[in-house]
């Protein structure tokens, strides 16, 4: 039997690759435009697709995957799926997978890294050091802060990264609570009803939740209101959840005190007014960059290709419950 095509839609590593080569023929990487460049393959290219490997961010739309009539699995690296429109994945009979809980660790240290450095101003104490402006035992330009300890976090999606972020806030003595599309029996964190709710309690709201189009820019104006001048935003999640340009707003007026971000709404561009702000902590989306999460998430996203290929269920399918809801890329 020939080897299936496996599509690419984006950059990876070589080990991988490799993996990925014993099991078919690999075609790609893709660049940024994934669905111009897809168009772009030779129709004999596209007729043999039947494993697109990809990432949340890049929008798999149906006109996309309507370009790829043998393609059968779609399978994301890593736990989100935001941009792989599911319905209509299943509707052509194409199976749907992801890499969950995998890199979870990993964006939970990167989420308190943010928030320490966003509380404490790390990033701006780090300039004022590179500039030559510390003096002793003084740092020009920097008010005492307010530390962790005592402070309120508030966790936006209390899932598999939500739940390592509580825990890591525990270990800095803070207060916990939690809001979810639907409260958790086995955790005894509060919970509160609204997303405002939570965040009026917050001192520090940390966005987890996994994105789709039904929480796009959920984190606005009224909320970041909500949280208070003496608030932090922590966003590891994905940056439409966030209404950017409300943010810029709230940490340049004093809504809020500080954000530590390491996604982005228009990702790879960052606007030029929250570069140029002192009260932000800011990572180029390295949440899930660790060595052991990306083997972690690699090794998943190869098992779901062996099951597939072997004619197995997946072992890790994007779950129908969620998959209802619409994907964020249809409507940013």
């Amino acid at each position: 039997m020939t080897a299936p095509s496996i599509l690419l839609a984006m950059h990876i590593n070589d080990a991988f690759v490799q993996q990925l080569a014993r099991r078919g023929r690999v075609v790609g990487p893709m660049a940024s435009a994934f669905a111009e460049e897809v168009a772009a393959l030779p129709a004999a290219t596209r007729a043999d697709v039947r494993v697109l490997i990809t990432m949340g961010t890049v929008p798999a739309s149906d006109a996309t995957m309507a370009l790829l009539p043998a393609l059968r699995l779609v399978c994301c690296l890593g736990s989100g799926y935001e941009g792989v429109d599911t319905a209509a994945a299943r509707a052509r009979g194409i199976v749907a997978a992801h890499s969950p809980a995998a890199n979870a660790s990993a964006v939970a240290d990167i989420a308190l890294g943010l928030m320490i450095a966003s509380v404490r101003r790390m990033f701006d104490a780090n300039a004022i050091l590179l500039r030559g402006e510390w003096t002793g035992n003084s740092v020009r330009g920097l008010l005492p802060v307010v530390g962790l300890t005592g402070r309120r976090a508030g966790i936006y999606g209390l899932g598999a990264i939500g739940e390592r972020i509580a825990l890591r806030a525990l270990a800095c003595e803070m207060e916990v609570a939690y809001h979810s599309r639907r409260q958790r029996a086995d955790v005894a964190y509060p919970y509160f009803d609204t997303l405002l709710e939570l965040a009026t309690w917050a001192d520090v709201l940390v966005v987890a939740v996994r994105a789709d189009g039904s929480n796009r820019h959920t984190v606005d104006a009224g909320v970041l209101k909500a949280l208070g001048p003496r608030g932090h935003v922590v966003n590891i999640a994905r940056g439409a959840v966030i209404d950017e340009a409300a943010l810029i707003a709230a940490l340049t007026d004093g809504t809020i005190e500080g954000a530590g971000l390491d996604v982005f709404e228009h990702e790879p561009e960052v606007p030029a007014a929250l570069l140029a702000l002192p009260n932000v902590a800011l990572t180029p989306h390295i949440g899930g960059a660790s060595e052991d999460a990306q083997a972690a998430m690699q090794a998943m996203v190869l098992a779901n290709v062996d099951a597939f290929l072997a004619g197995r269920p997946v072992p890790t399918p994007v779950p129908e419950s969620e998959a209802a809801y619409p994907a964020a890329a249809a409507v940013r």
